[in-house]
């Protein structure tokens, strides 16, 4: 079982998204900017949790209750494994060699699988293993942006979202950067 996701290092500013958003709304003066920005990482999260993927490059930290929750990773897409913690039988914190296992990251599907030959280690009875992974893709997809664009825009003149026939354009948008279900 996955637990909550833990950013401790979040995407870097989209410095084009601002003038974008700004673009999109017709706004003329910057008095709005700090709306503004609110209405994107609004968008932002917005869009992660509806995708259940993550957009710009994040360091994320997650626990699970055995090794056998590695087969499907709970954020993608995965860039990179920083770390794998657990705490031996003794109560001591290890980590696991790279050598033990193998990264498969297909775009929204991740797994970490064991090496041909190699074994889990064990852990200490009720302890919780800790992923820490770069994830999230460095370039947000443009039907993506533009989806954050519409919401943006939506969120700035309507100040409630348009719905029509309980569908929106934004889930036109990004039906098929969902992840799971």
């Amino acid at each position: 079982m996955w637990y909550p996701a833990k950013v401790t290092a979040g995407p870097a500013e989209d410095p084009d998204l601002l003038a974008q958003a700004m673009q999109q709304a017709i706004v003329e003066h910057g008095e709005d900017e700090a709306l503004l920005r609110r209405l994107i990482a609004t968008a932002h999260e917005h869009v992660q949790k509806y995708c259940n993927a993550r957009f710009g490059t994040q360091t994320i930290v997650v626990k699970c209750d055995a090794f056998a929750d590695m087969q499907r990773l709970p954020v993608a897409p995965v860039q990179s494994v920083t770390s794998i913690k657990f705490l031996d039988t003794d109560g001591a914190e290890q980590t696991v060699a790279t050598t033990v296992y193998e990264e498969r990251f297909d775009d929204l599907e991740a797994a970490i699988v064991l090496k041909h030959g190699q074994y889990w280690p064990s852990i200490q009875l009720g302890s919780r293993i800790e992923l820490t992974v770069e994830a999230g893709y460095e370039v947000i997809p443009p039907t993506v942006r533009q989806a954050m664009l519409m919401f943006i825009t939506d969120s700035y003149e309507n100040r409630k979202p348009v719905n029509v026939d309980g569908w929106t354009a934004l889930d036109s948008l990004l039906c098929n950067h969902r992840r799971g279900a």
